[in-house]
């Protein structure tokens, strides 16, 4: 499996030929390392309905003919815009045919600004995700704040690789990333959604120190940067 990450929490999984494209936000993005028109994928998950997650989900979803799948309330918003859509709840899992992903509490908010009607639209619960592909495990956090289910959550999967958000303001800050990531126990931690906007500037690297003095495994990815993971028997 090959993952690339393209800045804030946007993550692309490469697994047998297809590929799967989470929360692409990349055009609003003045640090990623890619435009929207650019990525091929063959399907999209999103987290939740802010800005930052889905601005570029539909021409993407557009251009590949791929479905987005979301909760049910974000699915059918997403469906309105002329794209397919696959909707799903808490716990549920869908299979992608060459991936299968599972639908996980976040604790945050979820909703779309309507700025010219000044009013706010509902989309359902945030969430995260559990992927499996290739023998792998791949946890996508969402954005979320420290809470205790994390712990049940690495318990019950072994986790290769989890994306964690360490941003602080919006969701957990280096700090309780640092337990989430020790209640994961993840063989890989990558710390997403930081440094994208003033309110979220931190230091990856020196969570990624942390993590390590913690005896866990980190790796600060830069946009555009790839990394390979192969299963263990």
């Amino acid at each position: 499996m090959e993952i690339i990450f393209h800045g804030h929490s946007c993550v692309q999984l490469v697994t047998e030929g297809k590929s799967l494209l989470i929360d692409p936000f990349l055009s609003g993005n003045p640090l990623t390392a890619i435009k929207p028109e650019e990525i091929k994928t063959d399907a999209i998950l999103l987290t939740h309905a802010h800005g930052d997650h889905i601005l570029d989900a539909e021409p993407i979803a557009r251009n590949n003919d791929a479905p987005v799948v979301a909760i049910v309330e974000l699915a059918t918003y997403m469906s309105w815009k002329g794209v397919k859509t696959v909707g799903m709840n808490m716990g549920g899992t869908f299979d992608l045919g060459f991936a299968q992903a599972k639908m996980i509490h976040a604790f945050h908010s979820s909703g779309i600004v309507l700025e010219d009607e000044q009013r706010i639209m509902y989309a359902g619960m945030p969430a995260g995700y559990i992927i499996r592909a290739e023998g792998l495990t791949i946890l996508h956090a969402g954005d979320t704040s420290l809470f205790g289910d994390m712990k049940m959550i690495g318990e019950r999967y072994k986790i290769d690789v989890a994306f964690v958000p360490i941003g602080g303001h919006f969701t957990m800050d280096p700090e309780d990333a640092l337990q989430a990531a020790k209640w994961y126990g993840a063989k890989l931690t990558i710390p997403v959604h930081y440094d994208t906007f003033p309110p979220i500037r931190q230091d990856g690297s020196a969570f990624v120190k942390a993590l390590e003095e913690q005896g866990l495994r980190g790796q600060v990815l830069a946009p555009g940067e790839r990394i390979e993971l192969h299963a263990q028997n």
